[in-house]
């Protein structure tokens, strides 16, 4: 009798005009974010089409929640978000496949117009990550098409706002209990370009703002250049760049500059009103990335330190946290990880590699419910995001039948 994973490849195998069709169909649904279009659109579209795979799907709105920060990342207030969520199998224990729909906008003219070319669909978000979300839906067909029996279920979440940190997605969901109970593991089909992401880095993310006094330029003596208290301001944060720099992760990661804590002065910055005017208000973003070894709590009280130290020295300003996320690991020793890496080696014959995501993971919101949470997926992370973006239909069907085998193992007997 051919193996478990055979017969799932082959299951999977079936569908494979199915799926570069959905793949495609989910490309022209152009759910940019921010700041957040045709969520409703697409999440209907999600759900029908699980329900033609003969699951049973809804779409539904998320219940607001206030995230406790200043000001969501680039996220629009106006639109209802909402998600899908299908299930397959039953009882208490439940492994979740976890995908987002929302894309980055566009970069260029013509990019939610899917092409196929050599293997591979071309458009934005075909591989970051709506190539991923038809992988876990055609991972579930094949458990039913081969009816294997699992003792528990698989639940399939689909979600927006991940692009921009996720305060009105899946961390709203976690907020109102709504995913992660009973789950014993989580994965998400991000662009991991092949490998497995066990660990992601932790986010503070802020907008410091500096205020001055205006005055005309002939009267400079009269007013507070507040442009040059901001560069006080980025000498301070300079030497604090400097100190965490020499850190690193012990998680696999390359290159080696990579594995370098992280800390991202004026990613963006603005004030003034015209070259003859002292600027009375000057303003600049900050982006910490946290390796998994530091505490998020820590490094925000160091930040507001410098921060309190500034005010005192007589620089006026107000430090705005417009994002925070935390780290996230699995041991590549921990039971789920041996599962996923024993599943991708039948699949792909290759040993697989476990790596460190250089980003934010929606991985952190399960990890924070107990849930061991990894992601793997078809797409390139070299090209999630750019003008070219791309994923490739054969890989996708080898995540979905890693994502099958490892409910299998999960949560059945071979």
């Amino acid at each position: 009798m051919p193996s478990l994973e055979a017969r799932i490849r082959k299951a999977v195998a079936r569908h494979r005009s199915e799926m570069a069709e959905l793949t495609k169909e989910l490309v022209r649904s152009p759910t940019e974010n921010p700041p957040g279009r045709n969520y409703r659109a697409c999440a209907d579209l999600l759900a029908r089409r699980m329900r033609e795979l003969g699951l049973q799907a809804k779409a539904e709105k998320i219940p607001a929640t206030k995230s406790g920060l200043a000001k969501e990342v680039g996220a629009a207030k106006s639109e209802p978000r909402y998600w899908v969520r299908a299930a397959y199998g039953s009882g208490k224990r439940a492994i979740y496949f976890h995908g987002h729909y929302d894309v980055v906008p566009a970069s260029r003219a013509g990019q939610f117009e899917p092409r196929e070319r050599n293997g591979c669909i071309f458009g934005r978000g075909a591989g970051d990550m709506k190539g991923g979300l038809v992988a876990m839906m055609f991972a579930v067909r094949a458990l039913a098409d081969l009816k294997i029996e699992l003792h528990g279920r698989v639940e399939l979440v689909i979600v927006p706002d991940e692009e921009t940190g996720g305060a009105r997605g899946t961390a709203a969901l976690v907020k109102n209990g709504r995913i992660g109970r009973d789950g014993i593991s989580m994965l998400t089909a991000e662009p991991t370009s092949c490998v497995i992401w066990n660990a992601s880095r932790g986010a503070i993310s802020l907008r410091v703002t500096v205020k001055g006094k205006p005055a005309h330029v002939g009267l400079s003596f009269c007013g507070v250049n507040a442009f040059e208290k901001m560069l006080v301001a980025a000498r301070a944060l300079e030497k604090e760049k400097r100190r965490i720099s020499r850190r690193r992760t012990r998680f696999r990661i390359a290159p080696e500059a990579a594995r370098r804590s992280i800390l991202l002065i004026g990613g963006r910055s603005e004030g003034g009103t015209n070259f003859n005017t002292v600027p009375a208000e000057c303003s600049f973003t900050i982006d910490r990335r946290i390796n998994p070894e530091e505490n998020l709590r820590a490094e925000r009280k160091r930040l507001m330190q410098i921060f309190g130290r500034l005010r005192r020295s007589g620089i006026e300003l107000d430090a705005e946290i417009m994002q925070e996320g935390r780290c996230a690991s699995v041991p590549e020793t921990h039971a789920f990880a041996r599962t996923v890496a024993s599943a991708v080696r039948a699949v792909t014959g290759r040993a697989p590699v476990f790596e460190m995501c250089p980003g934010l993971l929606e991985t952190r919101f399960y990890a924070a419910c107990g849930v061991p949470a990894l992601a793997y997926g078809p797409g390139l992370l070299s090209v999630a995001h750019g003008p070219n973006e791309f994923v490739s239909l054969r890989e996708m069907e080898k995540c979905a039948a890693t994502y099958a085998l490892v409910a299998a193992r999960m949560l059945g007997k071979e």
